[in-house]
């Protein structure tokens, strides 16, 4: 074997999903990871590369995921929140115009050069504590034009920052003013004009929808979807969040990589999940802002063994919140997971709700050397501790 790179000793290794019982070692070269062993079975000829990073028992977990976020958009909602404290529900603010139909405007009105600058100190906060791999969500726009000027800002954010953005097109996020009384005429210009011009540009990776009472119908969904795979473009789902309408298992049975909040998921949505190896992502950002109590069917998603990512939902309305960290937290607290659980959905499961398992969220051979050191040698430390510079090192692609 050839002189790595970088080799990484000494280090108390989370690989995605366990933990290992022995010091380790990291092999990197050329911005992969190479070799992944036991110190006592690190050979001596090996124990040479062009850079050794002794971690000294400190912990190796992969680049954190962060999986469903709308870090672009313009404006501001603190007065929603203000009147969400004074009694109004979400949806009350929603049909009064506004919710996200607010976040459109001022997304509108806001050119790409100011979303982007706008956006970049989110992404920043994200990247301080470790997110290597980021998916961003368009939704705000609401026209073929200001979706694609969405996508055009997160596609550059991925490129001005050492981070993967992954970049996901909402279109059917919200019904917009100009459409109020024809879901289905906006649907026909989301799958006929937007999703085929997000796809042209090479804007979108995959396509989401918010399956919702005051969202889009489980039917006005699988169009969107039909239109997702017949322009090559994966399937996401925001499902469950306030009803049970079903929209889990259609996302499922279309292929959906992943349907995300699930708060009102029941056992045929989570066998629909199982069969179709779907990921479930818990949004304890959403939950905690909305104050809402209907915890997601946690011990179900155990039961059938489906795979549960975590992400911050980080956006305007209703989980502004730009700390995976927090997340980890959250997840045990209010969904009671474990700490291995969550540091797992920020990683493995994380990744795999994007599609890119086979690509980074864990250390194995093969994969992208997406690494974080922390001052620390427990895991569950991540999740039990909150605001703490505890990130000793963030690597992405082996630097």
């Amino acid at each position: 074997m050839s002189q790595p790179d970088r080799l990484w000793i000494n280090v108390t290794l989370f690989d995605g999903l366990t933990t290992a019982g022995q010091p380790m070692a990291v092999a990197v070269t050329k911005g992969l990871i190479e070799r992944v062993c036991p110190m006592s079975e690190l050979p001596a000829g090996e124990r040479v590369a062009g850079e050794v990073i002794d971690a000294e028992g400190r912990l190796l977990t992969p680049g954190l995921v962060d999986c469903h976020t709308h870090l672009v958009f313009g404006g501001s909602r603190a007065g929603e929140f203000e009147a969400r404290l004074e009694g109004k529900s979400y949806e009350d603010i929603a049909r009064a115009g506004g919710g996200i139909l607010s976040t459109v405007r001022a997304t509108r009105a806001a050119c790409e050069d100011e979303l982007f600058a706008a956006a970049l100190p989110r992404l920043e906060a994200l990247m301080s504590e470790g997110v290597t791999t980021v998916e961003i969500k368009s939704g705000y726009g609401l026209t073929v034009e200001d979706e694609l000027k969405m996508l055009r800002v997160a596609r550059r954010l991925g490129c001005e920052r050492p981070v993967q953005v992954v970049t996901t097109l909402l279109g059917a996020h919200a019904l917009p003013p100009e459409y109020k009384d024809d879901a289905d005429g906006y649907i026909e210009l989301v799958c006929n004009r937007m999703i085929p011009a997000a796809a042209a540009e090479g804007l979108a990776d995959a396509v989401d929808v918010f399956c919702e009472g005051i969202g889009f119908s489980v039917a006005q969904c699988q169009r969107v979807y039909a239109a997702a795979k017949q322009h090559g473009l994966a399937i996401k789902g925001h499902t469950e969040q306030l009803s049970n309408l079903g929209g889990s298992a259609a996302a499922a049975r279309a292929g959906a990589l992943s349907v995300d909040h699930i708060e009102y998921l029941d056992e045929a949505g989570v066998t629909a999940l199982a069969e179709a190896g779907t990921v479930a992502t818990l949004l304890p950002g959403a939950f905690y802002m909305l104050r809402e109590t209907q915890v997601p069917p946690i011990a179900l998603l155990r039961r059938h063994k489906v795979p549960m990512a975590l992400a911050t939902d980080a956006n305007p309305g209703t989980s502004p919140i730009f700390s995976l960290r927090l997340m980890l937290n959250m997840a045990c607290t209010l969904f009671r997971l474990t700490p291995l659980e969550a540091l797992s959905g920020v990683t493995t499961h994380g990744a795999q709700a994007l599609g890119l398992h086979q690509h980074t969220g864990r250390i194995a051979p093969g994969l992208r050397a997406d690494f974080c050191l922390w001052n620390t040698s427990n895991p569950a430390e991540l999740a039990y501790s909150v605001g703490l510079p505890t990130l000793a090192k963030r690597v992405f692609a082996g630097h």
